[in-house]
């Protein structure tokens, strides 16, 4: 039997992303839900705010690293301020067409960054990660 994750929230602010990738982690049926939004600030909303009683706590995030308002790397510093009752056993993912070796040097010297991968999402990198991880 294929594992399989409760819960992936995608963070990006491009909407034919979002939806793409939403899509694919559909088709590839290895959640139980997918959440999408297109900001930090969304995002932090969503992970803060109970549903039936419990937060959320999505098994993956993926994160954009270019967008307005809050980038990627912002939403990295206050999603690591959150109280640890909020993350939980959240695996955070860089999906990002950043192509600057910078980038994946300072992603994973984060300490909590799990990943840091190429969009666009596919089937095999999600089944991959989930393969790894869970």
């Amino acid at each position: 039997m294929r594992k399989k994750v409760n819960c992936i929230l995608l963070i990006d602010d491009d909407e034919p992303t979002n939806f793409l990738h939403k899509i694919i982690i559909e088709d590839s049926n290895l959640a139980e839900k997918v959440v999408a939004v297109q900001s930090g600030y969304e995002a932090l909303e969503y992970l803060e705010k109970k549903e039936e009683g419990k937060y959320p706590q999505p098994d993956i995030i993926f994160l954009d690293i270019n967008m307005p308002a809050m980038n990627g790397w912002e939403f990295l510093e206050r999603y690591k301020q959150l109280d640890e009752g909020l993350k939980g056993k959240i695996l955070v993912v860089m999906l990002t067409t950043s192509i600057n070796p910078n980038d994946k040097k300072k992603a994973m010297g984060k300490g909590f960054v799990n990943g840091f991968l190429s969009k666009p999402l596919t089937a095999e990198m999600l089944e991959k990660i989930i393969d790894d991880e869970f």
